[in-house]
């Protein structure tokens, strides 16, 4: 892409741009970002500093998503570009665990989402869900059936949400779930900021025999709003390649497995 402006724009020129690119696309990228303005990725990083400090915008791995109030959530887009490839890894790992024949849940976060892309091949397998993005990638699975809950659909994070009234988790065999989050830490366990999201997630856990959690490594040692899941409760962490050493030691200490992609 060619620079948008021959000069070097002033820094409220530069913030200006971001903030009218980012009410486009939902999304701006420090390296166009800094092709288009005709200076260097340090820069723009330091603008977007600013505007994230000044509560206009959030950083991501390698740019920015507009700063949502009230509920506290990112849209499902624009999470669908945050760590994109280690999300992929994760949720193929994941995937790998899924036999033919089982009954298993997954949540609405986008790394279930990249899970489900890589179930496509299953047969006989049951999964329930609660994000409409899952649902409608697996529907493209002639051997895979689907279980929406019904309940009020969250816009933003494209899931269901409310209390399950659903003869499936009182008497169906769900041999796992497959849950993300907002943070995961040994204290606080999985934890997310919607707090009717985390009550779902209470529910859904407590039906499954056995608890993975599927987060990428940007997330370890953090902490949200509410608690999902103890760790006492999670049999197994899938996560990328760069999580900290010492929380993964910490965790295997815990007789918790973990798998890095």
């Amino acid at each position: 892409m060619k620079a948008d402006l021959v000069r070097k724009p002033f820094r409220h020129e530069r913030l200006e741009l971001i903030l009218q690119q980012l009410g486009k696309d939902g999304y701006v990228s420090v390296s166009e970002l800094a092709e288009r303005t005709n200076v260097t990725t340090a820069t723009i990083r330091t603008d977007l500093e600013w505007l994230e400090q000044n509560g206009r915008l959030l950083r991501t791995h390698g740019g920015a998503v507009p700063y949502q109030s009230g509920e506290g959530a990112l849209s499902f887009a624009a999470r669908q570009r945050e760590n994109i490839a280690e999300k992929e890894r994760i949720g193929a790992a994941a995937a790998e665990l899924v036999q033919d024949g089982e009954g298993i849940v997954l949540d609405a976060s986008t790394t279930a989402w990249h899970m489900a892309r890589h179930l496509i091949t299953r047969r006989d397998l049951t999964v329930v869900t609660t994000g409409l993005y899952v649902a409608l990638e697996l529907l493209r699975a002639p051997g895979i059936s689907v279980i929406l809950p019904g309940g009020s659909v969250w816009r933003e994070a494209a899931s269901v949400t409310g209390p399950l009234r659903l003869e499936t988790l009182n008497h169906g065999n769900l041999q796992a779930g497959y849950f993300s989050g907002r943070g995961l830490s040994l204290a606080e366990g999985l934890t997310d900021a919607n707090l009717a999201e985390v009550e779902l997630k209470k529910e859904l856990i407590a039906a499954v025999r056995r608890v993975n959690v599927i987060i990428d490594a940007s997330k370890l040692g953090k902490v949200a709003f509410a608690s999902c899941a103890e760790v006492s409760q999670v049999q197994c962490v899938i996560t990328d390649s760069a999580a900290p050493a010492e929380i993964v030691s910490a965790l295997r200490e815990r007789g918790i497995d973990v798998i890095l992609a």
